[in-house]
């Protein structure tokens, strides 16, 4: 615990204090409403998001690597939330969640944090926007008033059920939408300062109530009165059966939490010049979410909107973090009677809202613009994600994204047949001197250049084998540029040297680098093909080349591919005249 803080308060003050009380009020006006219309889409009860919003956006500031992260729920986790609450209940949402908590904490002792960084920018942006689409068409029976609505898991199911209750509509269900979302769009531009989300559910409460009382449903009457009680604590029903069944959605909010916190950890380094501890960030996450579910919470992550508010309203620490938890565990305890009063089309309209700021569409549209590998990695994981599930998307998304890399990675590998060029004075080997007139038929040199793996491996051998058939007598291969070699590349340069061997011929090995020194050590190459083949520069190989020569070969050649080749040529001509 001593090391809990540090640096998180140092010089803190009674000012900072200040700062931090706004900021974390200011939070907790913003969050306790997104608290509550997440709980809503997610398929729980309201005060759920509330519980969420306080217990887990305490724990996280205290334990969590970013000094300015607000954690809770978000949008992020609706649609695999209200997956898991329609296949298994909500019973089984809290054990989910409890082992995804778990699942954090250990990705976090593991130090797994960095690992986060490589999920393609493409495969992020295509589940966000995709998860942005089923909160939006989630809420349109919300928004419309629709009656007798049943909830499914999958997309083409709710539009097909949200269609066939089409004329249950309700007009003042749409007039108490829109004038909650009139308000949430104007609001930011009379009054900055004023949340619009809580200002256009207050604005459209007091109407509803005043104007429409029975003409609109309400929390209280689609969900009951929302308790004004501190969250009560309850150990759920663990089983073996239970956690074999769970693990796989437990595993994707864990994968989710993480992507999406430390996104916003990364968000408020840009805002802050700041510096967060990614694997401490996960192992505060997974607190939270092992706590949370104890007193009913569902599963709570990193929220950028808010992270964002809290460090633009001055926050300095983690204490605005903790003063914003508080300040919703308050609210709901004096306002949650006011609470149960909102109509449910004035929840939409902030969700919608929410779903289209998240929705990343500028983002979206310039990498499908590119129509790259990347387009279609976006298109198939944001169509995944909206038709099936983002478990199968981010899979297919990431498998894709992978194999376009090791695509992208074996064009780069370059095996090219060279010879030292005469013309220059350096004498550096090039590609363009070797044509059919001057290529040794007996010393075949190549510069390779890139990594050797699985996905460039075949190429790489195909090329080198196809000077095989000429049966050279040495090798040389030029690799001061190869920065890594995979075990597939191993397999396959391990072909070359005994294809080559085999029939008479001497490898000799130039400029490698000290990590695939050790790579060749460890797998045996350094040792097939002798530490005595191995040379620093291409100039020491050639020499010892000519002693692996049979001179007879060269008698009359006229390639003329060293300097050494004129004087064997003419050398071996003289004595057979001497001979004579």
């Amino acid at each position: 615990m001593k090391t809990l803080f540090t640096g998180r308060f140092e010089g803190y003050s009674v000012h900072h204090v200040k700062k931090d009380l706004l900021s974390g009020i200011i939070v907790g006006i913003v969050a306790i409403p997104l608290a509550m219309s997440f709980a809503i889409a997610s398929g729980v009860k309201p005060e759920y998001g509330i519980y969420t919003a306080c217990i887990a956006g305490i724990l996280i500031s205290i334990f969590g690597g970013s000094k300015y992260q607000i954690g809770g729920p978000t949008g992020a986790f609706v649609p695999i939330l209200l997956g898991i609450v329609l296949t298994y209940g909500y019973e089984d949402l809290l054990l989910a969640g409890l082992m995804a908590g778990v699942l954090l904490c250990l990705m976090g002792i593991f130090k797994l944090g960095s690992l986060i960084k490589f999920i393609p920018r493409p495969v992020t942006v295509g589940f966000t926007a995709g998860i942005a689409v089923i909160i939006f068409t989630g809420q349109i029976p919300n928004f419309l008033g629709l009656t007798a609505i049943k909830r499914h898991e999958y997309f083409i199911s709710n539009i097909q059920e949200i269609v066939k209750q089409f004329g249950t509509t309700n007009l003042y269900s749409i007039l108490t939408a829109v004038l909650c979302l009139m308000t949430i769009l104007i609001t930011p531009k009379f009054f900055p300062k004023v949340p619009g989300a809580l200002a256009g559910i207050v604005v459209s409460t007091l109407v509803a109530t005043f104007f429409l009382q029975g003409q609109v449903a309400t929390i209280a009457t689609a969900y009951g009165q929302i308790p004004n009680t501190i969250p009560h604590f309850a150990m759920p029903n663990i089983t073996v059966e239970r956690l074999q069944q769970l693990i796989g959605p437990a595993l994707v909010i864990a994968m989710l939490g993480g992507i999406e916190s430390l996104l916003s950890a990364v968000v408020a380094d840009g805002m802050t010049n700041s510096k967060h501890n990614s694997n401490r960030e996960l192992i505060g996450q997974g607190i939270a979410n092992i706590v949370t579910p104890l007193f009913g919470g569902i599963p709570a992550t990193g929220a950028i909107a808010r992270t964002a508010t809290n460090i633009k309203t001055g926050a300095v620490s983690p204490m605005s973090g903790i003063i914003h938890g508080v300040f919703v565990l308050v609210t709901l305890l004096l306002l949650a009677p006011y609470a149960s009063h909102i109509p449910l089309a004035s929840m939409a309209p902030v969700l919608m809202v929410v779903a289209w700021n998240m929705s990343e569409r500028h983002h979206f549209s310039h990498i499908v613009k590119l129509k790259s590998g990347d387009s279609l990695v976006l298109l198939i994981t944001f169509l995944l994600t909206v038709f099936t599930s983002l478990t199968l998307a981010v899979e297919v998304g990431l498998v894709l994204a992978v194999l376009l890399f090791a695509k992208r990675m074996s064009e780069k590998l370059v095996v090219t047949k060279v010879l030292p060029d005469h013309s220059n004075k350096s004498e550096k080997v090039q590609a363009h001197v070797v044509h059919q007139q001057r290529d040794c038929p007996q010393i075949s040199m190549y510069t390779i250049e890139g990594p050797i793996f699985f996905g460039a491996a075949q190429r790489f051998e195909q090329t080198i084998e196809s000077t095989l058939h000429h049966k050279p007598r040495v090798l040389i291969l030029r690799m001061g540029k190869v920065p890594f070699m995979d075990s597939t590349g191993e397999a396959y340069f391990s072909n070359i040297i005994e294809n080559f061997t085999a029939q008479g011929g001497t490898i000799l090995i130039t400029g490698v680098q000290g990590e695939l020194k050790v790579v060749f050590q460890h797998n045996g190459i350094y040792d097939k093909i002798g530490a005595h083949h191995f040379y620093q520069h291409t100039g020491e190989a050639i020499t010892k080349a000519f002693n692996y020569l049979d001179t007879n070969q060269c008698k009359g050649c006229q390639h003329f591919a060293f300097h050494e080749c004129k004087d064997l040529s003419e050398s071996k001509q003289k004595k057979e005249l001497i001979l004579q």
